[in-house]
């Protein structure tokens, strides 16, 4: 039995807004033991930094996982030889070169469709009805799903982040995560034959010419749709409402003295849209004196990591001149997110710099509301502009 320390958090206020809790357990102890979440918590940045890395000790293969549960197993809950194939079947969808030549285009011309129709309205709400759809948008084109309405897209990748992240067992959240589910494998069965007969870049064509199983490419789309959906909407809405709360940072970008890429890792940072990966004890560890035995639960704080003081100057500012390299955003070991470049194109490269430029005169028209830890971004951001 673990001796870690126990940590109670009231669940609401931790959703909410869960910073002051971890800033607290980052001083109490290298790891605090949850009951309100069943898990014990690692939060410092260096911790995670080294044990991320150490996949016979600190395991992604979760058989009683919700992720495996609700989604399969994909190649994320998979560790060594079997994770790394299927990773490099993958790469021919996610690597540098695809993202510059295939991905980049095709980003810029549906993040300049999405502008143009919406540049009349002069006012909407930034996560529902601008990010959500460049991120979704997106999205249909990598996985090749291009069948799905972006709005589709969007409820299928909610509904299982929502489930995946559902430690207190509603089970209201898990028959939706379950629709969802059932839903994008009807998508995926669509698809099939015509990627068959037409092989492209996208996720689950190159699935299809490596000759993986079907339970592979299942369990592997519906992974890239949970995260590739809602990460991306919630930075975009996000930096957008960094930058305008902090207008001479926004200043400092329009003018080129930081890049758009530079604000992107500051707020990825600052606001980690993953907050956290969860891993199951494989033996006997000790923590700084802290016992982890087989079988405990552990999740890795990226969000309390990407703000420990001991690392970040001032880490609870947001700061785009900072050197944001120590980030673990996109993790820091074997599992390090397969779509980190496609991310980084897809906002830092395009849609933040086109958005604040087509928009013209962008302000924020009302309040901005956050909510997750485990994920975390802005629920609602109205936004007004000159129209034209």
């Amino acid at each position: 039995m673990s001796n870690a320390p126990v940590y109670n958090i009231d669940p609401e206020a931790f959703w909410h807004d869960p910073y002051p809790d971890l800033k607290r357990m980052r001083v109490k102890s290298p790891a605090v033991f949850v009951p309100q979440l069943g898990a014990i918590l690692m939060t410092r940045r260096n911790d995670i930094f080294e044990n991320e890395k150490k996949i016979e000790i600190f395991s992604s293969d979760q058989p009683d996982g919700l992720m495996t549960k609700l989604m399969g197993q994909n190649m994320m809950r998979k560790d060594g030889a079997d994770h790394m194939a299927e990773r490099k079947a993958i790469f021919p969808t996610v690597s540098p070169k695809t993202v510059k030549t295939v991905w980049r285009g095709m980003f810029e011309e549906l993040t300049t469709v999405i502008l143009e129709d919406i540049a009349p309205k002069g006012e909407a709400d930034m996560v529902r009805d601008i990010a959500m759809r460049i991120s979704a948008e997106a999205l249909k084109v990598i996985t090749g799903l291009t069948q799905i309405p972006w709005r589709e897209m969007d409820r299928v990748s909610q509904g299982m982040m929502d489930g995946c992240a559902n430690y207190a067992g509603n089970p209201d959240v898990e028959a939706r995560c379950n629709d969802c589910t059932a839903a994008i494998d009807r998508y995926i069965d669509e698809m099939v034959p015509v990627l068959t007969e037409n092989p492209d870049h996208s996720l689950l064509s190159v699935h299809l010419q490596a000759g993986l199983s079907e339970k592979q490419y299942r369990a592997n789309v519906k992974l890239a749709i949970s995260g590739g959906q809602n990460e991306p909407r919630d930075v975009i809405s996000g930096l957008t409402w960094a930058l305008l709360t902090h207008p001479e940072q926004l200043r400092m970008v329009v003018d080129g003295d930081v890049t758009w890429r530079d604000a992107f890792e500051e707020y990825a940072r600052w606001i980690s849209p993953v907050g956290m990966s969860p891993r199951r004890v494989a033996q006997h560890h000790e923590l700084h004196g802290v016992a982890l035995e087989p079988g405990d639960r552990v999740f890795l704080m990226f969000g309390a990591g990407n703000r420990d003081e001991s690392v970040f100057t001032r880490p609870d500012v947001f700061d785009i001149t900072r050197d944001a390299t120590g980030s673990i955003a996109f993790g820091a070991g074997p599992h390090y997110c397969a779509g980190a470049w496609a991310s980084r194109c897809l906002i830092g490269d395009i849609a933040l710099p086109m958005i604040f430029a087509r928009l013209k005169d962008l302000r924020l028209a009302g309040e901005t509301t956050f909510g997750g830890w485990a994920f975390r971004g802005p629920l609602t951001m109205p936004v007004a502009w000159t129209a034209g």
